[in-house]
Parts: structure tokens; C-alpha cells; sequence
């Protein structure tokens, strides 16, 4: 019994997915707050009135 859990401690297959999941988490956050914030940005440029970007796709 000893021997194997001295052998599942010493494993360390299980280590590599947890960050491989990790760095998944983290860009996958990165990525959906940079559409976030492209979104907030596109709006503001559009919901200008004055703006001739506006003006240009206005019916």
C-alpha cells in the first residue's frame, strides 16, 4: 500500500492537464474581455450623432 501511494504522489500526469487547463482558463478570459471591451468601443463610435461615421451608415 505504501508503494503506491509513494508512486501516485511522485505521478505527475495529472499536474501538466490541470495547467494545460489553467492556461486555457486564462486566455479564454482574456479573449472574451478584449471582445468585451471592442464591442463597448464600436458602440461608442457609432452612438455619436455627430459623428460622420454615423452620418455615413445612416439610412
Amino acid at each position: 500500500m505504501k508503494t503506491v501511494l509513494l508512486r501516485f504522489l511522485k505521478d505527475e500526469n495529472g499536474a501538466t492537464a490541470v495547467e494545460y487547463g489553467l492556461i486555457v482558463c486564462v486566455l479564454s478570459l482574456t479573449i472574451i474581455g478584449g471582445i468585451s471591451q471592442v464591442f463597448n468601443s464600436i458602440t461608442w463610435l457609432f452612438s455619436d450623432d455627430s459623428s460622420r461615421l454615423a452620418n455615413a451608415f445612416a439610412p
